[in-house]
């Protein structure tokens, strides 16, 4: 008789308070916002031609997301459609909630996902107001939002959970449980930050409380919209009950992939499907009570070249309802700016250069809205500084495939593509216009990235997607909480203010003199490589060649004709 697997559960700790908050419909609200007429309406806030979203007057009517706008005007005739190509005015809007959100951190514990989407770990601002509770007097508690100023708070009512509750039904009793108060807690102060962001700001949301990610946002998921809900999971088989009923496909961290290998494993036959139309019908139930499911078998199926080390234990952990994974702090600095667009196919490098120094001036913008604050130590006033400086320009396309038979269409391939090299200095001037920063980025850095993803000169282009990112993010050593509190630019603008008048001056051959120390390069003939060098390009293929292997090249393409 064969051994059955290892089948132990997953260790649990349930000392935390996670809310995740998610705003109803997010896009439609901006606008509903902008307009109050619309509030009473179907809205839909269409991409091209797909519907990004839409607001539940829509959804009422049999609207939904990424729905065909042609299908959702057939279901809804009066649908009122908002063009949401421009994304400013959601980032702007997500900026100011996440602000408000993270105002009432105490640990900066906040962490945004999209536009619409936080995490907060309360549970520091919890277990104070625990050493604070009054068990006398559980009717009419003040919660403190400040361990400084004990005016700031709110009164709640803590005889019960606010908002709906998944779970066995709370008694008197679970007050001698720390798991509880601590949700108990929570729920209330989820209550507060949703009921004043709707009353400051005009947005609703919903909710989810629970002891970790991974529950708190399956919990906000059961009663939508502007609602709130906490799971109750104080025994291990309340947490198992509550994961059970959910599709493998609904629970976060189980990608489109690892659902469909474990649907093909349970049901012993291949699915096959795309991300889009796969839908599971598989259980978490079904999954872990499967026999031949275990942490073990679970990283043999899962894991392999280029899988995660451990995949198969945070697998099973994950279908336990187990996830230990932290909410990152808030930082200023974003990781990377990103700017991209579709289209129905860019043939031409006119057609592409157009829409490149479209996507470059919306980077620019955006680079200088989030990376730039004020210069309080500047002489003049009204003067900017970089917090950070990122380091890295990607490049990113990906091309409509070309149809070859009915066989090759069920394998499309829509992967991007992309090459990234250093990010020119240029960017950075402050001094110069947008549009003007933007052509000199397209013409010396995203257009020589672009012929890098040109396989042959007989190449041609049939572009869906452009996207441009910068990204390595680099803060500058006066803001950043590691450095030493020194600029270093300021530092060689002062040496090199001392040093000039003993500068070496490189003298032409008609004995003027050049710029010191400097070589310039027309800028249609250098590109940068990967190993961040200025190379040359070859003028028969655009390519970055080293100067040492410029004569082999050149002999290449003579043999090559």
């Amino acid at each position: 008789m064969m051994d059955q697997p290892a089948r132990k559960p997953p260790k649990r700790k349930d000392d935390r308070v996670i809310l995740q908050f998610d705003y109803d419909c997010f896009y439609a609200q901006v606008f509903e916002n902008r307009n109050p007429a619309l509030k009473s309406r179907p809205v839909g806030v269409k991409q091209k031609n797909i519907l990004a979203t839409c607001n539940y007057n829509a959804r009422k009517l049999g609207v939904g997301k990424l729905m065909l706008i042609s299908e959702a005007k057939k279901r809804c005739p009066h649908l009122v459609l908002i063009d949401g190509e421009d994304l400013t005015p959601f980032r702007d809007m997500s900026k100011v909630l996440f602000n408000f959100l993270r105002s009432h951190s105490w640990n900066n514990k906040a962490e945004r996902l999209g536009f619409d989407e936080v995490f907060m770990d309360v549970t520091d601002i919890v277990d104070y107001n625990m050493f604070c509770l009054n068990r006398g007097s559980m009717a009419d508690t003040f919660f403190y939002l400040s361990n400084k100023d004990p005016e700031q708070g709110f009164g709640c009512d803590l005889t019960a959970v606010a908002g709906c509750v998944v779970g066995p039904p709370a008694s008197s009793a679970q007050l001698e449980d720390r798991t509880y108060v601590r949700l108990l807690l929570g729920s209330h102060l989820a209550q507060y930050l949703r009921l004043k962001m709707e009353a400051d700001f005009g947005y609703t949301s919903t909710c989810g409380i629970a002891t970790n990610k991974l529950l708190s946002k399956l919990a906000g998921s059961c009663n939508k919209p502007r609602n709130q809900t906490t799971l109750l999971g104080l025994k291990e088989e309340d947490v198992i009950e509550f994961m059970d009923g959910h599709n493998t496909r609904k629970v976060p961290g189980l990608g489109f992939k690892t659902a469909q290998l474990l649907e093909s494993h349970v049901l012993g036959r291949h699915i096959d499907a795309d991300s889009h139309s796969f839908d599971s019908s598989l259980t978490v139930r079904a999954v872990r009570q499967h026999p031949s499911i275990s942490p073990g078998s679970l990283e043999t199926l899962l894991g392999g070249p280029g899988a995660e080390r451990g995949v198969g234990a945070r697998v099973w952990s994950l279908l336990h309802g187990v996830d230990h994974t932290e909410v990152k702090e808030a930082n200023d600095i974003p990781s990377q700016i990103s700017i991209e667009d579709t289209y129905k196919g860019l043939e031409t490098i006119p057609q592409i250069t157009e829409e490149l120094h479209k996507l470059a001036c919306s980077l620019v913008r955006r680079m200088r809205i989030d990376l730039l604050v004020p210069d309080d130590d500047a002489d003049s006033p009204g003067t900017q500084k970089w917090i950070a400086r990122p380091k890295t320009l990607r490049r990113s396309i990906r091309s409509w495939p070309t149809r070859q038979g009915a066989a090759q269409s069920q394998s499309m391939n829509f992967s991007r593509v992309s090459r990234s090299g250093p990010l020119p200095n240029f960017i950075f001037d402050l001094g110069t216009g947008i549009d003007g920063i933007a052509q000199q980025l397209v013409a010396e850095a995203l257009l020589p990235l672009l012929r890098r993803l040109q396989s042959d000169k007989r190449h041609k282009w049939n572009l869906q997607l452009l996207n441009i990112c910068v990204a390595n993010m680099v803060a500058g050593a006066g803001d950043d909480k590691t450095g030493a509190g020194r600029d270093i630019a300021v530092m060689f603008k002062k040496q090199d203010e001392v040093l000039r008048p003993w500068k070496v001056m490189q003298v032409s051959d008609d004995g003027r003199d050049d710029r010191p120390g400097e070589v310039m390069f027309e800028d249609s003939e250098i590109d940068v490589a990967w190993d961040y060098t200025a190379h040359p390009l070859c003028p028969a293929c655009g390519h970055s060649i080293p100067p040492f292997a410029m004569a082999a090249h050149t002999r290449y393409h003579e043999l090559g004709e």
